[in-house]
């Protein structure tokens, strides 16, 4: 079965531009995933994430993104996009990085054929741990945007109702 990789990078201590890596900490707790499915929390890793994807197919990326409009909006690119430049200006020490993988993947025959970024407009870069209430806001959104771009690929990750007979948070939430 061809690798499916899902990767979230940013910096988990500069608020907002931890996104990405909260959000695969996310999937990590509510989902069961297939094998050739493959979380990866590429935090701030930059060239390093390049053997990373050599094996991996088809990749989903989720990252904050450098766009003119209002904290909270999801912006989707395609491979394309970042071949021919089309990706919004350098915001964090990783982008620019995330960019030069995938290129130096591409020149080495190991890019992914498949690539969609699920980008959003970050409120606060400030030194702290949680994400300002406008992107906390937004992980429903993005959650759909994947598991949408995943049924795509043939992919329809289990929900985890409970673990160790305890109900999951977002299971009791419908509960009330």
């Amino acid at each position: 079965m061809e690798k499916i990789g899902i990767m979230g990078v940013g910096n988990i201590l500069l608020g907002d531009e931890g996104f990405g890596v909260h959000f695969i900490e996310r999937l990590r707790k509510k989902y069961e995933f297939p094998e050739n499915v493959e979380l990866i929390d590429g935090g701030t890793a930059g060239i390093f994430l390049s053997p990373l994807i050599d094996y991996i197919k088809k990749m989903i990326i989720i990252d904050v993104v450098a766009v003119d409009a209002e904290p909270g909006s999801i912006f989707v690119y395609d491979k394309e996009d970042f071949f021919i430049d089309r990706l919004p200006v350098k915001l964090s020490p990783h982008q620019i990085g995330l960019q030069e993988v995938l290129f130096l993947n591409d020149m080495k025959g190991s890019a992914p054929e498949y690539l969609k970024l699920i980008g959003i407009v970050p409120k606060s870069l400030d030194a702290k741990t949680e994400l300002s209430p406008e992107l906390e806001s937004k992980m429903d959104e993005v959650e759909k945007l994947v598991l949408e771009e995943l049924k795509k690929l043939g992919v329809e990750p289990i929900p985890k109702k409970e673990i160790d007979g305890e109900k999951m948070w977002w299971e009791k939430k419908k509960e009330v």
